[in-house]
């Protein structure tokens, strides 16, 4: 980060099952999540999306994600770092990252940690649920 830049705000971060994008380049989230219910732990997740959306600031910058174990400092998946770029202080960026085959061993709160030049952003909870199917 050169000292022109200006950090920017994050707008938002969601997980979502899938992301898709417009000929328009609207995204569509698919599936937000507010928790994670599954009916048995250990449980791998074959796909989450993040989509981090970003304002406010100006420059070039990079970006990380990953996904917390319930201990809050096992990382469990890991993002590549992306690169943010707001030519200007009125421009907006939207990230998205694919985590693959997330493994959960046990249901608890997990993290999900947005970092952007090495310092955290946002750090906020994701339930894991064990949800009883019903016998028929």
């Amino acid at each position: 980060m050169t000292e022109n830049n200006m950090l920017p705000d994050l707008q938002s971060s969601l997980l979502c099952d899938d992301v898709r994008q417009e000929r328009n380049g609207k995204f569509m989230l698919i599936g937000l999540f507010d928790g994670l219910s599954v009916p048995q732990y250990p449980a791998v997740f074959q796909k989450l999306c993040l989509v981090n959306r970003w304002c406010c600031g100006q420059g070039e910058f990079i970006q990380e994600s990953r996904i917390m174990g319930t201990d809050g400092v096992t990382v469990l998946a890991q993002g590549k770092q992306v690169a943010i770029r707001l030519p200007h202080d009125r421009a907006t960026a939207t990230s998205v990252e694919i985590f693959l085959n997330v493994k959960l061993e046990t249901p608890g709160t997990y993290w999900v940690e947005v970092i952007l030049e090495e310092s955290m952003r946002i750090r906020y909870p994701l339930q894991a649920r064990e949800v009883k199917q019903k016998s028929q």
